[in-house]
């Protein structure tokens, strides 16, 4: 009996990953108004930011129904799998309630592990990378589930803002709120812990928020798995990628723009670095 992985699409996994590893992705909503919309399902990433730069209508998200999950559920059980769902911290929003209630739902029709990540984007990311290499290997559900469970605290993402603006209309600033009052031109450094926003350092520029980025990974003794993602700021990422190669192995290093649904509160010219530090 394999091991299918599941997790939501804030973990950020570029899709060829996903492909290659088997992963099922389930997509969160996106709300301009009136419209709605599947993260990188019925909205790319670029249609998403330049919606979001005319500032006509500011984007709301929503997590998926739980039918939404027992349906992925029940598709992926037709082979006989076992199920582990990794998903978004629940402190940022009702993903792990909706994937939580879908396994209730279908108990007894199969295997089903439901975790709260305590992470976002693509620190949630590697870490639902790992399980899918492991589920890959052939390991049985419960050791992977604690193979995650003992990954979770070794991880972590660091995010320089240009603006706080959105964090703080989405309602999903945390501790960060103590930020709202710099001056326009200082960039905030945020990162999470125990599962929701919290404040690292505010600094005057982006290229100063790249080399606190960068000294952030060096002060990591041995790292395990490492990714950086974006918003709009794809040059900048392009160019920290290398200036990491120094540290890790630029083609061991994860790449990926930042979805819909994260961007609705991150906004543009986002710089993300996250990881998972071998203990």
């Amino acid at each position: 009996m394999a091991v299918k992985i599941v997790t939501d699409s804030t973990s950020d996994i570029p899709a060829e990953i996903a492909r290659e590893l088997g992963i099922t992705v389930v997509p969160l909503l996106v709300l301009f108004g009136q419209e709605y919309f599947k993260d990188r399902v019925d909205i790319t990433t670029d249609e998403f930011y330049n919606r979001l730069a005319q500032g006509n209508i500011l984007p709301t998200t929503t997590q998926p129904h739980p039918s939404v999950f027992v349906d992925t559920y029940q598709e992926l059980l037709k082979q006989g799998d076992e199920l582990l769902v990794i998903v978004l911290s629940s402190k940022l929003g009702g993903v792990f309630r909706s994937a939580n209630n879908a396994a209730s739902i279908i108990k007894g029709n199969g295997h089903v592990k439901v975790i709260d990540s305590m992470l976002a984007t693509l620190s949630l990311g590697l870490v639902v990378i790992e399980a899918a290499k492991m589920a890959q290997s052939g390991m049985p559900l419960n050791e992977i589930a604690a193979a995650v469970k003992a990954l979770i605290p070794a991880s972590n993402t660091i995010v320089a803002f240009d603006t706080l603006k959105y964090l703080s209309k989405g309602g999903r600033i945390g501790k960060a709120q103590v930020m709202l009052g710099s001056r326009l031109s200082v960039k905030p450094v945020l990162t999470f812990k125990n599962g929701e926003v919290s404040p690292l350092t505010r600094l005057r520029s982006m290229s100063a928020a790249d080399d606190y980025l960068y000294d952030q990974v060096a002060g990591i003794k041995k790292i395990k798995a490492l990714g950086v993602s974006h918003t709009t700021a794809r040059d900048a990422t392009d160019a920290f990628v290398q200036r990491l190669d120094a540290l890790y192995p630029q083609d061991k290093i994860y790449r990926s723009s930042v979805s819909p649904v994260l961007g609705t509160y991150m906004g543009s010219n986002v710089l993300s670095v996250s990881f998972i530090e071998e203990k």
